[in-house]
């Protein structure tokens, strides 16, 4: 090995060391899963010049492959360029999002409650928190359409690629959590829609406020507000009177 390999090993060894201490800290919700060879690879062609969109592919792949969110996929690099005080690439975000992608498809399917890509709950999941809430307003002799309701966003454009959908879906993802409180019940329903349950009182407008303002924000931190309805479209729709016929409302509204 000659000094300027030492040197290279060296530097991405360092660079990667930062890396992990930084989204460990951050964004990583597992510390011990988060190493693999693959880490080492987009280090290195970070540090000695080399191709970073393939290293970025066998990232993404490796990450959706043990079961890690796209969203936290995406917020990992982000760290790892930040520490160079640069954003990430577009072709490097592209290849990360194909990556996850190619080991999705591969997977076998999830019976999971969380739809990947957002990482919010998905539509069964909120059909049962909605079954919860007729089931408490009957207990209390109320109405479930008087004391909740939907809020619906929809970000949509014209179709996507795979990995620009996954990047918007991740923006959502971290838009709504962070506008609501942790549990909130929600779900991705595809296409660029969601849902979310709220009560109807006198906090729905200011709800409603912080989670636009949480889309363009979100939107915006991660480069993809091109990709999303502007301005985003955002309602109150009425819960039926049963929750049957609410459920049959959210398959109308799943894409």
């Amino acid at each position: 090995m000659t000094t300027t390999d030492q040197l290279h090993d060296s530097a991405a060894a360092s660079l990667r060391d930062r890396w992990r201490a930084e989204t460990v800290e951050s964004v990583w919700l597992r510390p011990g899963d988060w190493y693999h060879p693959a880490v080492d690879a987009l280090a290195e062609a970070l540090t000695t010049g080399g191709p970073t969109a393939p290293a970025a592919a066998r990232l993404g792949a490796v990450r959706g492959g043990s079961g890690v969110g796209v969203a936290e996929t995406l917020d990992d690099v982000a760290v790892l360029y930040r520490l160079l005080d640069a954003d990430p690439p577009l072709e490097v975000l592209r290849a990360l999002c194909e990556g996850w992608a190619s080991a999705m498809d591969g997977a076998p399917v999830a019976t999971a409650c969380i739809e990947p890509e957002s990482g919010l709950p998905t539509l069964e999941y909120l059909a049962v928190r909605l079954a919860e809430t007729y089931g408490q307003a009957r207990k209390h002799a109320h109405y479930a359409f008087v004391t909740h309701a939907l809020v619906l966003v929809d970000v949509a454009t014209e179709d996507l690629p795979p990995w620009r959908r996954m990047a918007r879906s991740a923006a959502m993802g971290r838009a709504l959590t962070g506008a609501l409180s942790q549990g909130h019940p929600m779900a991705a329903l595809g296409g660029g829609a969601f849902a979310v349950l709220v009560a109807r009182d006198w906090d729905l407008g200011e709800t409603v406020r912080r989670m636009r303002d949480q889309v363009n924000e979100q939107a915006e931190a991660l480069g993809v507000a091109d990709l999303l309805r502007q301005p985003p479209r955002i309602w109150i729709e009425p819960l039926p009177e049963t929750h049957d016929r609410a459920v049959d409302l959210l398959n109308h509204l799943r894409r």
